[in-house]
């Protein structure tokens, strides 16, 4: 037995040709789409055991279960999950151009639901893939390689007739790539295809007389024509795509807007996302003529309806929507397909000479099957044809011979030695007999019913016909006009039987603009409750409810309606929040947390200080930190656009503890938790800018940190209870800062 052999090598050379093996096998074999057939393995796989069950167009559904099951244990060794959804995926009209799966039961909506379990849906091929993705499997059309046991053979790839990468486009994430693909209509596709044929030196733009440019399942219009032309040649761009918007009249002069057909790319949680959007423009008053937003959808089509103000401007309006929400959105194109075995981007062009080239390659290989099959006829009908005129003949050898060996072999190659004959002259004509081994054959097994004048006469029509298919089918095979032809035929007839109208519109159109309506301004009055909920009210609303408005709330602030808060947290860090997304209104209207207009987190930071922004342009702040750090900021400094911005920079383990208006005529006074006091003036306090650390206030003692910051100003009384007694800040001895302070009794 021979040693082991410890084989070293560079450990970064053994993961990268690790990690490009891993790359290349979710490229080619998982998430992208082969460009003959634009279908992933999945896809392909799940097709052809459909096909292998025989769960036909028109025969009855089978269980989803069932074809999930087969497919994973024979062909795709993966997650039952991702070959039911690719399953799904293919039966949902709303997102193929043309459905490849005939499903029974709940396969999911537009609006994102998901499809019902596995065990209760039924599907069956529709006959769209009958047709142009499985037919002519048994002619040896594509190539069969082994599953991944070798226990079963599927097919490298379909023979698919029509340019199916354009039809039903394709999505897909691989290892440093993805692939997006736009569903193009049918009947435009084929009309590209057969006019490359008869003339393969059309550029793209001539192609795109043809194909006008994508056609999405959900309609819309695709606003960017111009920009078509260099996506369809390169392979990649951005399409924009807007909703059609209808307008309608109601009772009392008012209309409503109804979308009756959305972006692609809102299918699914997009629709959700897009009701809330204009909830969220009419909360904010950007809206303010929308009444009533309903979504009145159903299996018939989409139609989301928006009822409007009497007066309201229609037009801009819908720019608003356009602009302000999902219903105009961008559809990013990047046409990469595995061509050859390897990913590539193609543009249109590409993507149709490849189809091309595949179909001939389809047609050759058909008719060369066929073609070898009527040659097979061609030779057992002769030999039938001769043999009726010997018939006789053939009696006297076969009631001669010891066995059918003898009797074949006279037959074949004329060897009488072993068959007793009546005559010399039968003898003679017998080794004469020069049969081929499969018309000896045939003649061996012919029934005697074929011998009536009617069937002989059968026999050699049948040879007259089989006689004019060999020479078609070598028409087909020797001149590249015969095939095309067959193959325009083809494609002509799919077109006439599965073609539909075009449901997305193309078109040039300008940029939706739309005028923001200028907020009146207003003094209101910011609350906030202890939990998190804002609001703002009108001043006068809350002198009414003063009361109870303080009780309530933990925050309050006068401010203009146009204005922007500042929130400082224990974290260091600014966040803004416009007033204007807060909601105004009753007193007794529920708030919105603060997390939802701001980048504050309140799972992960505390508010330390809350301001009206204009108040302190012109003031200073001053900040304390834990660790006894102190700065003042000018607060110009934090007028800034930003929602979110650094505003203390913080040491390891320290964290913001007071945020405070300072003024150069007041006294600091800093106290420790362990009791320690220390009071200097506010001049005293260093300069800085936001993003700096700040210099040390207090000198504290080991485990010790700042408590609280005072600001006291000049020969003002103030006192504070410490422990079990009243303490007068303002009585406490001014010293210098950076001190240790003086330790208070309790």
């Amino acid at each position: 037995m021979s040693e082991a052999q410890i084989i070293r090598t560079e450990y970064s050379d053994v993961m990268k040709k690790s990690y490009i093996d891993y790359a290349m096998s979710v490229i080619v074999a998982r998430a992208l789409p082969d460009v003959r057939d634009g279908l992933k393995p999945v896809q392909r796989r799940t097709l052809y055991d459909m096909h292998e069950l025989g769960i036909r167009w028109d025969k009855p559904y089978r269980k989803c279960a069932r074809i999930v099951g087969d497919t994973m244990g024979k062909y795709h060794p993966h997650g039952d999950s991702s070959i039911y959804e690719a399953l799904v995926v293919m039966a949902q009209d709303f997102k193929k151009g043309k459905i490849l799966v005939d499903g029974h039961g709940n396969f999911g909506s537009i609006e994102g639901d998901g499809a019902a379990a596995m065990r209760y849906t039924e599907a069956r091929l529709a006959k769209f893939t009958q047709d142009i993705f499985l037919a002519d499997l048994d002619k040896d059309i594509v190539n069969f390689v082994p599953n991944f046991d070798e226990t079963e053979k599927e097919p490298e790839v379909l023979p698919v007739r029509v340019p199916n990468l354009l039809v039903n486009g394709a999505e897909g994430i691989a290892v440093g790539m993805a692939t997006s693909i736009p569903t193009h209509n049918l009947g435009e596709v084929i009309d590209a295809v057969i006019a490359y044929m008869k003339d393969n030196t059309l550029t793209t733009k001539q192609l795109m007389k043809y194909i006008k440019g994508p056609d999405f399942p959900t309609g819309g219009i695709v606003v960017n024509q111009d920009d078509l032309l260099s996506i369809y040649e390169s392979g990649t761009g951005k399409i924009k795509i807007r909703g059609k918007v209808e307008t309608e009249d109601m009772k009392g002069g008012k209309k409503r807007l109804v979308i009756t057909e959305i972006p692609y790319t809102m299918i699914g949680a997009g629709i959700g996302k897009f009701l809330n959007d204009v909830c969220n423009l009419v909360e904010t008053k950007k809206a303010s003529d929308i009444v009533d937003i309903s979504n009145q959808s159903s299996k018939e089509g989409i139609r989301i309806v928006i009822e409007l103000k009497k007066g309201a401007d229609v037009e801009n309006l819908t720019n608003m929507l356009y602009k302000k929400t999902r219903l105009e959105d961008t559809f990013g194109v990047n046409m990469l397909a595995v061509a050859d075995g390897r990913p590539e981007t193609m543009g249109l062009k590409k993507i149709i000479e490849h189809h091309v080239d595949f179909q001939f390659e389809l047609a050759t290989r058909k008719y060369r099957t066929l073609l070898a099959k009527e040659q097979d006829k061609k030779e057992i009908q002769e030999g039938l044809i001769k043999a009726c005129d010997v018939i006789d003949l053939i009696i006297e050898i076969l009631r001669g011979s010891k066995n059918i060996k003898d009797a074949k072999a006279c037959l074949t190659n004329g060897v009488t030695e072993n068959i007793k004959f009546k005559s010399k002259i039968s003898q003679k004509m017998a080794a004469m007999l020069r049969f081929t081994e499969r018309q000896a054959t045939a003649i061996l097994e012919m029934r005697l019913y074929k011998l009536i004048g009617l069937e002989i006469e059968a026999l050699q029509k049948e040879h007259e016909e089989t006689l004019k298919k060999i020479a078609r089918y070598e028409d087909i095979l020797n001149h590249y006009e015969s095939m095309s032809s067959v193959i325009i035929e083809e494609l002509e007839q799919f077109r006439t039987e599965f073609a539909g109208a075009r449901r997305t519109v193309i078109m040039n159109a300008e940029e939706a603009v739309f005028e923001e309506k200028k907020i009146e301004e207003q003094e209101v009055v910011f609350l906030m409750d202890r939990f998190g909920y804002a609001r703002t009210v009108d001043p006068s609303v809350y002198e009414r409810n003063k009361e109870a408005a303080d009780s309530e709330n933990k925050y309050i602030v006068s401010c203009m309606n146009t204005g922007k808060l500042c929130l400082f947290t224990n974290t260091g860090k600014m966040h803004q929040i416009k007033l204007q997304d807060l909601p105004y209104g009753k007193f007794r209207d529920k708030g919105i947390p603060i997390d939802n207009v701001s980048n504050f987190d309140s799972t992960g930071e505390q508010i330390v200080y809350l301001c009206d922004g204009e108040q302190m342009r012109y003031a200073w702040l001053m900040f304390a930190t834990k660790q006894g750090m102190i700065k003042k900021v000018e607060g110009a400094e934090f007028q800034v656009i930003k929602r979110t911005i650094v505003a203390a920079k913080l040491q390891d383990e320290d964290e913001l503890i007071s945020v405070q208006l300072i003024h150069p005529n007041q006294q600091v006074v800093l106290q420790t938790k362990e009791g320690y006091f220390l009071k200097f003036a506010a001049d005293e306090v260093a300069e800085k800018k936001k993003a700096a650390v700040g210099v040390r206030g207090i000198k504290l003692k080991k485990n010790d940190e700042l408590e609280q910051v005072y600001l006291i100003g000049e020969g003002q009384e103030s006192t504070i209870r410490y422990g079990e007694r009243d303490l007068y800040l303002n009585r406490l001895k001014l010293a210098k800062r950076g001190g240790m302070g003086t330790k208070a009794r309790s």
